[in-house]
């Protein structure tokens, strides 16, 4: 499928980051399970944030370390499908999978509690989708695509910076949700605008932007960081990534800028529409105490 049986189990696979994601999840259910005695405010877990923190760690590692990940850095389309999940789909999971009691220990750690000013809603907004945005300038893109070090960095700062973004709308502490619906309505149609000139110049480029999907020698460079072996023996078997596409560069990248806009207006407007419903019985439910009061 799409020439994935050309590659072994471990580039497919990559054991050692499935080893790190395992390593993850146990010390999770260590930490909430048995050794959560020796936390003061610890309460039980139920089974629905063990399942959404289990899910959104494996789905983290389908998107990094899963063959989501190899077939994205052969086609744009895999890479934004990966993009996404890693992105606005794991994050959400792995945050409401963390009770609150062990919300508030990690938060007193020291360094995290001097970068609290980066969750204020306007600063996530604009730190997530600006580096997102800046990510996907053609040759900064290349660049981290063909550095491993800058590469694993980067995701790991986008990482942490869709978590604060994120925060405004999930925040599981309910002693600090204070934002109104309002306000939260108004803050996801701001992610919302805020990724769509990314997107909208993806979609509407009248020529491949990135190297790393249209020139095969820059494609092998880069898949040097996630296959074993001699890259050179990519160009000499399969002459660049367009042997493992249904499609050609272009339309490959105008799909790729279509899947992540829609994944992200998917999950945003699901999430537009509860916080109105919310705030409609709200305020149906204020009117309502109003009428019955002056019927008095």
């Amino acid at each position: 499928m799409l020439g994935l049986e050309y590659f072994s189990i471990a580039d497919l696979w990559s054991p050692l980051f499935m080893c790190c994601m395992l390593l993850v999840v146990a010390g999770y259910l260590l930490v909430v399970g048995p050794f959560s005695e020796k936390f003061a405010e610890a309460e039980p877990v139920s089974w629905m944030k063990k399942f959404m923190f289990i899910a959104g760690v494996f789905i983290l590692y389908l998107a990094q370390g899963g063959p989501i990940s190899l077939l994205g850095h052969m086609m744009f389309s895999f890479h934004m499908l990966s993009m996404a999940l890693s992105y606005l789909v794991a994050p959400p999971l792995i945050m409401l999978g963390i009770p609150p009691w062990l919300w508030r220990k990690m938060l007193k750690i020291n360094p995290l509690r001097k970068l609290k000013f980066l969750a204020m809603p306007i600063v996530a907004a604009l730190v997530f989708n600006g580096l997102f945005s800046f990510y996907h300038i053609p040759v900064i893109h290349d660049y981290v695509m063909l550095h491993f070090n800058v590469h694993r960095l980067y995701y790991l700062v986008l990482f942490v910076s869709a978590m604060l973004m994120w925060w405004t709308l999930l925040n599981p502490l309910p002693e600090s949700s204070k934002g109104s619906s309002l306000g939260k309505m108004g803050y996801i149609f701001l992610n919302m605008i805020l990724l769509t000139p990314a997107c909208g110049l993806i979609i509407f480029a009248s020529s491949p932007m990135y190297s790393i999907y249209s020139d095969p020698n820059t494609w092998a460079k880069s898949m040097g960081y996630c296959i074993s072996g001699d890259t050179s023996l990519l160009l000499a078997n399969f002459g660049g990534p367009t042997f493992f596409s249904l499609m050609s560069p272009l339309v490959d990248q105008q799909v790729g800028g279509i899947l992540m806009k829609f994944i992200q207006e998917i999950i945003f407007a699901s999430i537009l529409a509860y916080v109105f419903n919310r705030w409609y019985k709200s305020e149906n439910r204020e009117n309502d105490e109003l009428t019955n009061g002056e019927s008095y």
